[in-house]
């Protein structure tokens, strides 16, 4: 994936736009395209910044809201699997896949490895 142009390179483009210069020729002078110029300044008329936009997507995590709020008052109550989650929320009328469950756990810093031992890393060893 390339990398966004710099807010530098887009602050000189937006400037000499504004100040009356073709879209055309201040793209042609700096290297990038003429969509590139005429984006950045309806940003910058719009939003007041010429930062760049979240890279990889917006997608909304599939646990909010509602649904959320409960699940995690449901972890801080009782252990649990996150089979186990996945069916409560199911007779919540939460339809989800293990997945997004793991990645709210993951999220809250609850999630665990095991040690070579086969035993839970967070788990203290039993001493006789």
């Amino acid at each position: 994936m390339t990398r966004p142009y710099s807010v530098d390179l887009r602050e000189r483009a937006v400037a000499r736009a504004e100040a009356g210069e073709a879209i055309g020729e201040v793209a042609d002078e700096l290297g990038i395209s003429p969509s590139c110029v005429s984006k950045w300044t309806t940003l910058k008329r719009e939003t007041g910044s010429l930062a760049p936009g979240k890279m990889g997507g917006h997608r909304k995590r599939t646990l909010s809201g509602e649904a959320a709020e409960w699940l995690d008052r449901r972890l801080s109550e009782r252990a649990f699997t996150l089979r186990g989650l996945v069916e409560e929320l199911g007779e919540r009328g939460v339809s989800t896949g293990l997945r997004a469950v793991w990645v709210f756990v993951h999220d809250q810093g609850l999630s665990f490895k095991k040690n070579s031992a086969g035993r839970r890393a967070d788990t203290p060893r039993h001493r006789p």
